[in-house]
């Protein structure tokens, strides 16, 4: 073999290799970049100890929508370890299986209106986790503030005050000082990650718990006494919401009622009288009334709720 054919081999050779080499660069950082992006977002880490993401394809197209983008953020809020694809998925799944059981159970008319309760409820549920996430969030501020100001106590800066208490902390408290703490490493200043902390888990407590930071970030002062006063009235509010929400649980229990019996009925009408609730609904007569009287239950809800919810 001549001197030229070796050499073009070789460097057919190297060329080769650093195609290789670069193709694994880009595919490892751009996993890093990806799980980075999760991480800040809130959202799961694609990692080793991961588990298997479900519905990729799906996911990878909802994240382009407006739709997929608001799926997403709220189940950042929520904690819940599930993709804006895997999310869409179950509940159209529930949806659908909703439609076919009333239409099957009661009549095709109550088949759309089981559908779109099915859809109420896939966002309440995303709202119920988020205000469960934040009421946890909310039991655990009264040990943020105590160990921020043991840590300031210390001599320590806001910063690492930050991390220390992501460390010491349980979720959902740990993993959100973690996240606050991570963008502060990447350059994001206190005012702005803890604002952003402040939208995502909305509350009062934790609206004092900022302005106190970012005030003494910002000006100085006597912090270490600041968050102790804070931590006893954070101890004093947790006590008075566990017991407001005591006394009202017998109330929330009569809302959920109600629309339940309203489903009794129909199912023991339509058990007792079969292919009742079809003829009923089998003319427009009957389709405004049956609409009039489930807009009764379901403004008796409301009504139940609203009067039930105190805000301490």
């Amino acid at each position: 073999m001549s001197e030229l054919a070796l050499l073009a081999l070789g460097a057919t050779l190297l060329c080769c290799t650093l195609a290789i080499a670069g193709l694994h660069s880009w595919a490892t950082g751009r996993a890093q970049r990806q799980a980075l992006v999760d991480r800040l977002s809130g959202g799961p880490v694609h990692g080793p100890a991961s588990r298997t993401r479900r519905f990729v394809a799906v996911d990878r197209r909802l994240r382009h929508t407006r739709l997929g983008r608001a799926i997403g953020l709220r189940l950042a809020a929520t904690g819940l370890d599930l993709t804006a694809g895997e999310f869409f998925t179950y509940a159209l799944a529930g949806v659908i299986g909703l439609w076919l059981v009333a239409a099957s159970a009661l009549a095709p008319f109550f088949g759309p209106l089981a559908a779109a309760v099915g859809v109420w409820s896939a966002v309440i549920f995303l709202n119920w986790q988020r205000q469960k996430r934040i009421e946890a969030f909310i039991n655990q501020l009264p040990d943020v503030a105590r160990l921020l100001a043991n840590a300031t106590a210390a001599g320590l800066a806001l910063r690492t005050s930050l991390t220390m208490a992501a460390e010491e902390l349980e979720a959902p408290a740990g993993e959100e000082l973690s996240l606050v703490a991570d963008q502060l490493t990447l350059g994001r200043s206190v005012d702005d990650a803890l604002g952003e902390l402040a939208r995502r888990l909305p509350s009062r407590e934790l609206v004092v718990l900022v302005t106190t930071l970012v005030l003494s970030n910002k000006a100085g002062g006597s912090v270490v006494s600041s968050l102790r006063n804070l931590t006893q009235t954070l101890e004093d509010r947790k006590e008075t919401r566990r017991e407001v929400r005591t006394m009202l649980s017998e109330v929330n229990a009569t809302a959920f009622t109600v629309p339940l019996l309203g489903l009794g009925s129909l199912l023991l009408v339509n058990s007792s009288n079969e292919g009742a609730l079809a003829r009923v609904t089998g003319s427009p007569v009957g389709q405004v009334l049956m609409l009039i009287a489930l807009g009764l239950y379901a403004v008796g809800f409301f009504v139940i709720r609203r009067l039930g919810k105190i805000e301490v």
